[in-house]
């Protein structure tokens, strides 16, 4: 149940923490950002990959890659707000549509390993916080309607359970579960590591970031 329930929560939270502090100051989610992706680089390199490789498949080298030119398609249409950015235009009142479909096809590919991996849903709640974070606070200072914006975090919220429910009632998703995750390792692994190179601005040496990053992969060398 916690499979379902706590990629909701991560969004719910995330759209909370704007709604009610109405945070000003982007250094401590550039901080949670930068967590985020070391950690959920962390789990993948951890516990995912070693997982995959063990079927001794050869193609499975072939999906990550296939996985890592997606993401960078995906992020043609969602303008990179899976990694904390969202260049859209705050004078539109239209639902965005592109994103929204961009981050639903990440959103339900990375739920269908989610069942058959115990760490996962860990990554992808601490990566879910921070998007939702920033799709919060571009939503509430855009003008687009309080009701479009709360429909489409609700909807991207859906999005990760939805993937789960898939993968356990398909039998389609089991049959090619090694693939579909070395996919989803490729969509993490440009995430993870798009996060982390532009978490140190201008290449300089930040303490707190440096920081956060190291606390961010012995965590989840410990779970």
């Amino acid at each position: 149940m916690q499979n379902f329930l706590l990629p909701i929560i991560a969004v719910v939270l995330g759209f909370l923490i704007v709604l009610i502090f109405k945070p000003k100051h982007n250094r401590n989610l550039k901080l949670l950002l930068a967590f985020s992706g070391a950690f959920l680089l962390s789990i993948t390199v951890f516990h995912f990959l070693p997982e995959v490789y063990h079927s001794h498949d050869k193609s499975i080298g072939l999906f990550i890659m296939i996985g890592i030119l997606l993401q960078i398609i995906l992020e043609f249409f969602s303008k990179g707000a899976e990694h904390g950015h969202v260049h859209l235009d705050k004078s539109s009142a239209e639902f965005p549509w592109l994103l929204f479909i961009s981050l639903s096809i990440h959103s339900v590919l990375e739920g269908i390993p989610i069942e058959a991996h115990d760490h996962l849903i860990y990554g992808i709640i601490i990566h879910k916080l921070p998007v939702a974070i920033i799709l919060s606070t571009f939503f509430l200072a855009s003008n687009l309607s309080r009701q479009k914006s709360i429909l489409f975090l609700l909807l991207f919220a859906l999005m990760t359970p939805l993937g789960v429910l898939l993968s356990t009632q398909f039998q389609f998703f089991e049959t090619y579960y090694y693939q579909i995750s070395a996919l989803v390792i490729g969509i993490f692994l440009h995430i993870s590591t798009t996060i982390l190179f532009e978490s140190s601005e201008g290449h300089k040496f930040n303490l707190a970031k440096l920081s956060t990053i190291v606390l961010g992969i012995v965590v989840a060398y410990l779970i």
